[in-house]
């Protein structure tokens, strides 16, 4: 009978991840998504504590306690820019927790001598194997987005072949753990050797292309979860996990389209193009870049009507969003139509700069996605670029050679006038130099974003 009330609770908590993930695909109804997926796993945490297996309270509390503390202080630590290696890093501690607790369950069927049947085996195999993978190439991501490691894509000569050799091993040793149950060893070895590639695989992936491994490795942390949910037979872990791996899934593979990325080459960490050849700095700007002080730009906006606000990676670091925001109010109570042009791909992870407007509260209906606002920009008189590069880089529809060859991007270059805040020429996450900047119709604001928008703010009210 107790099972019979676990299994409708579960059951209960299912359906409200099910409604919380449909309400988190609006901005509108985030919020409301957000906490029926906290009641649902409320309800699953609760229910598992009153299963018969569990051995000790005292364990799970103090674990309950050094999680919390852990998370209140991450909450009130880390800064808003820190969020995509944070998102990262979680993904990874996912991923570990499914591979030692397949392994827990696994030592504990060999020390009772229960007999372990082949689906026992298989998912403690694919729950170490996932696990492992995801734990490691979340580590590195979280390195290359902090820049603890470099973000440059490092490739070295028989890279596919180390992978595959490696792949065939791991299925290698599950092959001896599903026929002999008994082999430990063989579990550990396939972990190592997962370790492995988890490294190797987000190795070749440069900075440009974190946003999509950030939703794949999002993606292997759900199926980890999912496969050690076989393991324990838990089907509340096998569902939440299931969910979580499709739903990352489906955001990989838009977030591939949104930068013109195959599918497979994104799984097989072959993400980019090849460094294009004699694309310098020196030839492509060659003394063309125009800076323009916030008083020249304050008469340029005066006389402009549609402005669109384009935002990217370094709006985030100087935290800028809510000077943008004063910005864009300042605009429209002087008759201006100000709009945001936003990349699917623009900062470190998927809708990055959304969640940074919403917090500036920024009305959502503002926010243009890219295929909205592009067919537009031959009717716009100004942009305002703040921090943005790679997604705004005419290279990817010129260049075939360029790491981001083919990638969509905002066509800021069609408007009248682009204004573009940055502290420097420096190239984004790609490493490649910009075109834009030496555009006829381009001017370049140097400076920290959050500062130079205020002083914009000044001038255009002195104005």
């Amino acid at each position: 009978m107790e099972n019979v009330y676990e299994n409708i609770a579960y059951l209960v908590a299912s359906s409200l991840f099910v409604f919380g993930l449909k309400d988190l695909a609006h901005p509108r109804t985030a919020r409301r998504g957000n906490l029926l997926g906290a009641i649902g796993m409320l309800i699953a945490v609760v229910v598992t504590l009153f299963d018969r297996q569990i051995l000790s309270y005292e364990m799970i509390i103090a674990g309950l306690v050094i999680g919390s503390a852990a998370g209140l202080i991450l909450a009130q630590k880390v800064q808003m820019t820190a969020v995509p290696q944070i998102v990262a890093l979680f993904n990874g501690l996912g991923g570990g927790a499914s591979a030692l607790v397949a392994a827990a369950a696994f030592a504990e069927a060999l020390t009772l001598k229960q007999v372990s049947s082949v689906q026992f085996t298989i998912a403690t195999a694919a729950a170490g194997f996932i696990g492992a993978v995801t734990f490691w190439g979340s580590l590195l991501a979280f390195g290359k987005l902090q820049g603890i490691t470099t973000e440059k894509a490092v490739r070295f000569p028989g890279q596919d072949a180390l992978n595959i050799a490696l792949l065939m091993i791991i299925v290698l040793f599950g092959a001896v753990l599903t026929i002999d149950p008994s082999a430990l060893w063989a579990y550990w070895a396939l972990v190592a050797v997962s370790s492995v590639l988890g490294i190797t695989l987000i190795l070749p992936v440069g900075g440009a292309d974190m946003p999509v491994i950030i939703a794949l490795l999002n993606s292997y942390s759900g199926l980890a979860a999912a496969a050690t949910g076989f393991v324990l037979s838990n089907n509340i872990l096998i569902i939440c996990g299931a969910l979580v791996g499709s739903s990352g899934l489906i955001l990989t593979k838009i977030m591939c389209k949104a930068m013109n990325r195959p599918f497979g080459k994104c799984v097989f960490g072959r993400t980019g193009g090849a460094s294009p050849a004699g694309k310098k700095e020196a030839d492509i700007y060659a003394g063309q870049v125009k800076s323009a002080s916030p008083e020249e730009v304050a008469m340029i906006i005066d006389a402009a009507h549609r402005i669109v606000i384009v935002p990217g990676y370094g709006m985030a670091v100087s935290q800028a969003q809510h000077a943008v925001s004063s910005l864009a109010v300042l605009l429209e109570s002087r008759g201006k139509n100000v709009e945001f042009g936003i990349h699917p791909v623009a900062g470190r992870m998927p809708g990055h700069m959304n969640v940074l407007l919403a917090e500036a509260n920024i009305p959502y209906d503002k926010l243009k996605t890219m295929d909205e606002i592009n067919p537009t920009f031959d009717q716009t008189d100004v942009v305002l670029v703040i921090g943005a590069n790679d997604v705004v880089n005419p290279l990817a529809r010129t260049d075939p050679g360029s790491p981001i060859a083919g990638m969509p991007i905002l066509n800021v270059d069609h408007a009248r006038a682009v204004i573009v805040i940055k502290r420097s020429l420096s190239p984004g996450f790609a490493g490649i130099p910009n075109p834009l900047f030496a555009a006829d119709n381009c001017m370049m604001l140097f400076g920290d974003g959050k500062g130079i928008i205020l002083e914009l703010i000044t001038a255009i009210e002195a104005s």
